[in-house]
């Protein structure tokens, strides 16, 4: 069984002519980056008002899940780090427009003209004791993976208009890492969590990251998974297993300082036995009066 590329290679020595040919001319993976587009465009949920889109492909490749942006009638802007990858999807004279970009960069486009964005298996978290993926590839000493996280979600957000969804499908191994993306994604303003589809198969379980641009409202609530009848799942089916539940947060969750809970109050006994300790040194001491430790009122 062959490894999965994120862990042999950085994407731009990976996907060189030759694998990126190989890739595309799958009809394997022409099917399933298909199917998984579609998903990800029906998560995105854009109002059904007849207007095309301008959608953002994160890791477009050769333009495989930017052919069904098109077929649905939107415009799109894909980026990737594979310039041999992009050098196929213009042989193949995709209508997006194609750029080449690492994510972990951060994205340079327009602040609020995006309408949304779908990543196919691009934003991965960084494995427990591999190499790091996609985005989180650390083959340079300059790469940070949990700096690079932190870029791309801030340029993500400031990129989306208000409101506007991205939908990412990843593959993450465990619990820890999908809270990794996720606490990354709510730092920089988003609000969403992770839609499981076919949590009971090992074959066909997919996971999207569902992100809404804004504060927590009725659109940014979680759409539901489906199962395998192909209809969405309720939320009291559960795989009974921590690792595998999904994450939903429909709430930003900015770091706090931490704070001293239960702080104890040095009363008079603590500050009379602190002035004989410092008279005892042979130190000034104010004398003891009744108003000594005295607590202030709160109007002083």
């Amino acid at each position: 069984m062959t490894s999965r590329p994120e862990l042999q290679a950085p994407p731009e020595i990976f996907y060189n002519d030759e694998e990126a040919r190989k890739y595309t001319s799958s009809s394997r993976i022409i099917d399933i980056q298909a199917k998984l587009s579609e998903r990800a465009l029906e998560l995105l949920a854009l109002p059904d008002d007849d207007m095309p889109k301008l959608l953002l492909d994160i890791g477009c490749g050769s333009g495989l899940s930017g052919e069904t942006l098109t077929e649905n009638g939107h415009q799109w802007i894909g980026l990737d780090i594979s310039q041999a990858m992009l050098d196929v999807a213009l042989e193949r004279e995709v209508e997006g427009g194609l750029v080449l970009s690492d994510m972990g960069q951060g994205l340079g486009l327009r602040p609020g003209v995006v309408d949304g964005a779908i990543s196919i298996s691009a934003v991965q978290p960084p494995a427990v004791s591999l190499s790091y993926q996609w985005l989180c590839n650390a083959d340079k000493s300059s790469h940070e993976p949990r700096l690079r996280l932190k870029v791309f979600f801030a340029t993500l957000y400031r990129c989306l208009a208000r409101g506007a969804r991205a939908v990412f499908q990843v593959y993450p191994e465990n619990l820890a890492q999908r809270e990794l993306i996720l606490g990354f994604a709510m730092r920089a303003g988003f609000s969403g969590g992770v839609v499981v589809d076919f949590p009971h198969s090992t074959k066909s379980r997919k996971e999207y990251l569902v992100l809404t641009c804004g504060p927590p409202s009725l659109r940014s609530s979680i759409p539901k998974g489906k199962n395998e009848d192909e209809e969405s799942c309720g939320d009291e089916e559960s795989s009974g297993d921590d690792e595998n539940d999904a994450v939903c947060v429909s709430d930003r969750h900015r770091p706090r300082k931490k704070q001293k809970l239960n702080k104890k109050v040095k009363g008079r006994e603590w500050v009379m036995r602190k002035k004989e300790h410092i008279r005892r040194k042979g130190n000034a001491v104010p004398l003891d009066t009744k108003y000594t430790a005295r607590k202030r009122k709160a109007r002083f």
